[in-house]
C-alpha cells in the first residue's frame, strides 16, 4: 500500500481514519440484538452473524456520518467566530443536516456522562482532601510530640499471651 503522501514509519490517512472493526461489530450487534428482544425473539447478540462486507460498509457510513457531522458542526462554529467546537455546535449541526431525531437521545447521553464525571470528580476529590487531611493530622500529631505509636505496657502483653505450657 503505497501513498506519495505517508513518510516512511507514518501510518496511512486512510487506516488511521478507520474505526475500530470490534467496537463496530459490537454497536451492530448490540442494535440488532436489542431489536430482536423488542420483537421478542429473545436474540443473543453473539448468534449475529454479520458479514465482512457488511461490517465494513457499516463502518464506513459510520466513518462518513462522523465527518459530515463534524464538518457541519465546525461550519456553524467557525460562523460564530469560535474556534472550538461545543455540544451545542454538534446539535445544531444535526439539525442542519436533518438527524433532528438524534438530538433528544444525545442530549441525554451528555447529561448522564457529565453526572458521571462530576460524580467521579467529586469522588477523586474526597480522596484527595482525606488524604490531605490526614498527612495534616500526622504532621499536628508529630508537632506536639508524639510520632502515632501507641505505647504499650509490656507486661500487659505477656499476660494476654496464650502461654506456651497450654
Amino acid at each position: 500500500m503505497s501513498n506519495a503522501n505517508t513518510s516512511k514509519g507514518a501510518i496511512p490517512a486512510i487506516e488511521a481514519e478507520e474505526l475500530p472493526k470490534a467496537i463496530v461489530r459490537r454497536v451492530v450487534k448490540d442494535k440488532l440484538s436489542e431489536l430482536s428482544n423488542a420483537d421478542g425473539d429473545g436474540g443473543d447478540p453473539n448468534n449475529v452473524a454479520i458479514h465482512k462486507d457488511a461490517l465494513l460498509a457499516f463502518s464506513e457510513s459510520a466513518r462518513i456520518f462522523i465527518h459530515y457531522l463534524s464538518a457541519t458542526a465546525n461550519d456553524i462554529c467557525k460562523e460564530s467566530k469560535r474556534q472550538t467546537i461545543n455540544a451545542e455546535d454538534v446539535f445544531n449541526a444535526l439539525e442542519e443536516i436533518e438527524f433532528i431525531e438524534f438530538i433528544e437521545p444525545l442530549k441525554a447521553a451528555l447529561n448522564d456522562f457529565r453526572k458521571r464525571n462530576a460524580r467521579k470528580k467529586a469522588g477523586a476529590m474526597k480522596v484527595k482532601v482525606d488524604k490531605k487531611r490526614k498527612a495534616e493530622g500526622t504532621l499536628k500529631e508529630n508537632e506536639n510530640g508524639e510520632n502515632g505509636v501507641e505505647e504499650v505496657d509490656v507486661e500487659e502483653v505477656n499476660e494476654d499471651a496464650p502461654s506456651s505450657e497450654d
